[in-house]
């Protein structure tokens, strides 16, 4: 039993306790995005014994209206997760669209995302690159978008999306984080405005 207690003493102390943190991926810490408060870091909470509470550690809303929501909301809506996300974040032309009502928003947001609640989304396509025109809108240069909402159970940003592509935008610029603001805090993600 000593034997076995020396073996594995020596590998603890040769084995990194994860000294890093807890990183966004094994390479990457954080993520530095612009906002209009100026730039903002986003990274996971180091707090390992962190847990989520509140609202956001319900698991079960009545469906519906909180119904499991579909992995693409539209045909040609691409589907992606935090670390797509992340990407277009840092991407100068991509605009990251928090979806949701504005009492929604206010409770915090993804740092450098912008509101346009869903209910909206369709007359406000001129802040996604399109121009305004004769019949609606002319979206021929349009700028991808991602949309998200609460999580997978939210139908806003789905419903959002839908909206948009019947006004005229085109659904292969439009991405959907389906895990929204349920799996960013999940991940233990930065968010600003909280209240």
């Amino acid at each position: 039993m000593k034997t076995f207690t020396a073996a594995a003493s020596l590998f603890l102390a040769t084995t990194p306790l994860f000294a890093e943190g807890v990183n966004i991926r094994p390479d990457v810490s954080s993520v530095t995005v612009e906002t209009e408060g100026g730039p903002v870091e986003i990274m996971r909470n180091q707090d390992t014994a962190n847990e989520l509470s509140g609202e956001w550690a319900r698991t079960s809303r009545p469906c519906p209206n909180f119904c499991v929501q579909p992995m693409v909301p539209a045909p040609g809506v691409t589907p992606i997760g935090e670390l797509e996300l992340l990407e277009m974040l840092q991407d100068p032309v991509a605009i990251v669209v928090d979806s949701r009502v504005s009492s929604d928003h206010e409770t915090g947001t993804i740092p450098g995302a912008i509101s346009i609640p869903y209910n909206e989304a369709p007359d406000r396509l001129d802040e996604l690159g399109c121009e305004v025109d004769f019949d609606g809108f002319d979206c021929e240069a349009a700028l991808p978008v991602a949309l998200f909402c609460n999580g997978n159970w939210c139908g806003q940003s789905p419903t959002a999306a839908r909206r948009m592509i019947e006004a005229g935008f085109p659904a292969d610029k439009i991405h959907y984080y389906r895990g929204g603001m349920h799996a960013w805090r999940m991940l233990g993600m930065t968010v600003t405005g909280e209240n």
